[in-house]
């Protein structure tokens, strides 16, 4: 039976790289290859149509196995665990211990208690706790003020209740860079900071010793707008000037590095995600190794994920579900430790009972209806997968040792070098999304037109208050939504009380007609317009008699290019200046229409969030 096996599709002749790009030209016509099919990425580096085992031959990180160093495929050898942790904000002790227990009981293996405004001092750790096995979950915590102190009561925690700590697990959430990120400030002064990490790290050895400490934290990094390479490189240089200083003072990095967590962020680029998380990993280990460890277990990466808020909605907020369900695949297949799902109305309410569920249910799907467990490193061997893994570690590499180059993490954001990087990338994103480049279902392409969210906003929620700047001695990152500029846009004809009819004026050829009325209803749509398309008329006079009796207050003319010559004078002429007039598309008589007073187009190349906003101000809306 052995000699008789064979490989899947071997009685197929192989085809070459020469092959498949001749074929390629072939299909083009003639059109630029580069042009048509090769993807520039923000990254820094280009994405092929297509990925062939040619392209693995120089890779060295294949010759490795899953649970192997450098860990890019993972850390585990067999299978693929990760906690299922749940967000609690916690305001008040007993609403917090109330949600952390249904969390646990429908399926969260483990909790994060955000701590935003309340003290570790003020802090009922016991009620917060109470019927919680903390020494069965994994427990992280995140707090706005500093958390040395923390260790101790949990510690006096576990002793009260008389239960083991040796395998109880956990975050401290101790992120002095994080803090600095975040809020341009440290918990104290820099070197009191790092201090008190030097002793928290004895003290929480001793006494909790599974118990993770200080937190890199990527991911106000990720949602002001970088880029993904600029999100590892920058938190690699988080978690190296960490092992740098706290050796400095005498410790030992086989101690230290296991201590560390690593919160990123991950976002809709599905593939680069998963590729994100494999090289992080094997960077981290390349790091790790650099210092001389003997035992390479304490080169591995301990990741957190948290799917994107940079991308989240207001409008439309049910895709929010989606993109956090292929977020969150894109997290596990790289591999994660754990991961947090955020709720799909945590933009604009107070997450509540049921977009819990919804966010905690995605993961347990994916685990225990997908099997996304069963399996370590799923996407190991794909071309595509392997050549990104390692693009992205190069580029990430190059930044990260530029980081260095500038004295590390601390000075290079004291300067202000990583911030200029960070937003003049978010700059280009939410260009591109105003433009249309970049899309965002629901906000800036396929709005749902009758949609209403201005009565559901939780203003304290959506309108966040600006950072108390006091004491800074940086200037801290400003998370970003790409699609707040357009839902500002639509909530202010909503404030306005008017809605303005945007009605088509269909005539001549079908095809174009049709399309052109299914763009520019999206179009004046994403600014909460009401939109009023039309099969077609006969004449432009049937057309302009039906807008006028609709009380349209902006009239589109859709047509093909060749009949604009003649329809769109003659329906500018009978319109009369009763409404706005506006031709779809960028026709090659634009010169001749506007020579006789047309001034109003619009088309892919408009920047919507522009264009609308000159629509609102014809209209009466300011």
């Amino acid at each position: 039976m052995g000699n008789n096996r064979k490989k899947m599709f071997e009685e197929f002749p192989p085809v070459s790289v020469e092959q498949w790009e001749e074929a390629i030209r072939t299909d083009l016509k003639g059109a630029d290859y580069e042009k048509k099919l090769v993807w520039k990425t923000d990254e820094g580096f280009s994405v092929k149509p297509y990925y062939t085992a040619d392209d693995l031959k120089n890779l060295s990180h294949l010759h490795y196995h899953a649970g192997e160093f450098p860990y890019v495929r993972g850390t585990k050898p067999t299978h693929n665990p990760w906690e299922i942790i749940q967000d609690i904000r916690v305001d008040d002790e007993v609403t917090a211990n109330r949600e952390a227990l249904e969390a646990v009981d429908r399926g969260a293996t483990g909790l994060c208690f955000i701590l935003e405004n309340k003290s570790l001092e003020k802090l009922n750790l016991a009620t917060l706790l109470y019927d919680i096995y903390i020494q069965c979950i994994d427990l992280q915590f995140e707090f706005y003020s500093s958390p040395d102190g923390l260790w101790k009561q949990l510690f006096d925690e576990f002793n009260r209740r008389g239960v083991d700590v040796s395998n109880a697990t956990g975050d401290i959430g101790y992120s002095p860079l994080g803090r600095l990120t975040q809020y341009g400030k440290w918990y104290r002064n820099a070197a009191e900071d790092f201090a008190i990490a030097h002793q928290l790290l004895k003290q929480v050895m001793t006494t909790l010793p599974r118990y993770r400490v200080l937190l890199a934290d990527g991911r106000p990094i990720r949602e002001a707008g970088s880029t993904t390479v600029q999100e590892m490189a920058f938190t690699l240089a988080m978690g190296s000037e960490y092992l740098q200083r706290l050796s400095d003072a005498g410790m030992d990095v086989e101690t230290v590095a296991p201590r560390i967590q690593f919160n990123l962020s991950i976002g809709s680029n599905y593939f680069f995600e998963i590729a994100k998380i494999r090289a992080f990993r094997m960077l981290w280990a390349k790091i790790v190794e650099a210092y001389g460890v003997k035992n390479t277990e304490a080169a591995k990466a301990h990741i957190h994920a948290t799917t994107a808020w940079y991308n989240m909605t207001l409008y439309d907020p049910y895709v929010n579900m989606l993109r956090q369900t292929t977020e969150s695949m894109s997290a596990i297949i790289g591999g994660v430790d754990s991961l947090s799902v955020r709720p799909f109305n945590v933009v604009y309410q107070h997450p509540n009972s049921f977009s819990n569920r919804i966010a905690r249910n995605v993961q347990i799907i994916l685990k225990e209806e997908a099997h996304f467990d069963k399996v370590a490193d799923p996407a190991g061997g794909s071309y595509y997968i392997e050549a990104l893994t390692a693009s992205l570690a190069q580029e990430a590499w190059k930044v990260f040792v530029q980081v260095q180059e500038q004295g590390g993490y601390t000075q290079s954001f004291v300067k202000g070098n990583i911030q200029q990087q960070i937003k003049s990338h978010a700059q280009k994103m939410l260009a591109d999304v105003a433009a249309r480049k970049c899309t965002v279902l629901g906000t800036n392409q396929y709005p749902n037109f009758n949609e209403l969210m201005l009565t559901q906003i939780d203003k304290d929620v959506y309108w966040q208050k600006p950072a108390d700047t006091s004491d800074i001695v940086a200037e801290p990152l400003q998370p970003i939504r790409i699609s707040s500029d357009l839902e500002h846009l639509r909530l202010k004809t909503e404030n306005s009380g008017k809605r303005p009819r945007v009605f088509m004026l269909t005539i001549g050829n079908l095809a174009m007609r049709l399309a052109r009325s299914q763009f520019s209803c999206n179009f004046f749509a994403v600014a909460g317009f009401e939109v009023i398309d039309n099969n077609g008329f006969a004449t432009v006079a049937e057309g302009i008699e039906a807008a006028l009796k609709a009380h349209a207050d902006i009239v589109v003319l859709c047509s093909s290019d060749e009949e604009y010559v003649t329809y769109a004078p003659e329906a500018f002429n009978l319109l009369y200046n009763r409404a706005i007039f506006v031709v779809a598309g960028n026709p090659p008589c634009m010169d001749e229409l506007k020579a006789k007073g047309i001034t109003n187009f619009i088309s892919i190349r408009s920047n919507l969030l522009e264009t609308l906003s000159y629509y609102q101000q014809l209209v009466g809306i300011n």
